[in-house]
């Protein structure tokens, strides 16, 4: 009876042991073979929003977190000054048309009667003439200019997006070139894992990828569109016009790098929402011989 008792508590113990090996062997090729990473976010391009004119900001359009379409007005800059410059513009060069007019007449009349004006007289005109003409050249870019200015006086969204980080209020002055606001690029919406250097041997552009988010069950479906063509180099800094600054330390622990690789987005699930900045899980799934390679969930 006791030879049966100790017989059992042994392959109790060789079942346990081989169940916890095999558990330590799964975990490993898991996470250090089958390309499967945890760090992984939901990334979209940010395209910063900053007026081409300068002035008071009369009319805010939008709020915080609002999606919008290309060509959306966001904000009014002070409209009436660039009415003011456009209408001394348009004046300006109604004057230069004046004056070019009375040139060119005072220029045939001379040159009709070269018996009575001096040949030097007639060159005038006609030099004065080509510099009026000139003139009226300039005054009427300036006045294309002053419409143009008066046209971005409201700022418009320049993709379609979700607006974010608006503090703005009517009465603010805004600088010409500074950013003002940020837009989210909605199309550019797309997933970024960063994988270890060992397991980018088995992904390929194409390959169809698994998405998981942070506490939701939900799969995302998409695939591989690109790997990163490089990262930095943190062991080595110089620019290309100095020495290498190449650090003499070494760690013994040497850690895979870990490589930004693309994920286009093909299918997102009913209801579930993307912002940039969510934390994901995402699972490759290599193709072999053309035959997709399917693997289980990483829940």
């Amino acid at each position: 009876m006791i030879h049966r008792t100790n017989l059992l508590r042994s392959i109790g113990t060789l079942a346990l042991i081989s169940a916890i090996l095999f558990g330590i062997y799964a975990l490993w090729m898991r996470y250090q073979v089958e390309p499967v990473t945890r760090d992984g976010k939901v990334r979209s391009d940010l395209v910063p929003v900053a007026p081409d004119v300068s002035g008071l900001v009369t009319q805010v359009a939008i709020a915080d977190n609002q999606s919008v379409r290309k060509g959306q007005v966001l904000f009014v800059i002070d409209p009436p000054r660039y009415r003011l410059a456009l209408a001394q513009a348009e004046a300006a060069l109604a004057d230069q048309r004046a004056g070019l007019a009375q040139a060119i007449r005072e220029d045939q009349r001379n040159r009709a009667m070269p018996d009575v004006v001096a040949a030097e007289t007639i060159e005038e005109g006609r030099t004065k003439v080509e510099t009026m003409r000139a003139g009226l050249t300039r005054t009427s870019a300036a006045r294309d200019l002053a419409r143009l200015n008066l046209e971005r006086t409201a700022v418009r969204a320049p993709v379609d997006g979700t607006i974010t980080n608006v503090s703005m209020q009517p009465g603010i002055y805004l600088a010409a070139g500074k950013p003002a606001l940020a837009l989210v690029h909605g199309a550019s919406l797309r997933i970024e894992g960063y994988f270890e250097e060992t397991k980018l041997p088995i992904i390929h552009p194409g390959d169809p990828a698994s998405v998981w988010l942070m506490g939701v069950r939900d799969e995302i479906r998409g695939h591989v569109e690109s790997i990163a063509g490089g990262v930095e180099d943190r062991e080595r800094s110089g620019g290309d016009a100095q020495l290498a600054n190449v650090n003499p330390a070494f760690t013994w622990v040497r850690l895979a790098q870990r490589i930004p690789v693309r994920i286009a987005i093909d299918k997102v699930p009913d209801g579930l929402r993307l912002i940039p900045g969510q934390t994901a899980t995402v699972e490759i799934h290599p193709r072999a011989d053309g035959r997709i390679v399917h693997r289980s969930l990483p829940w």
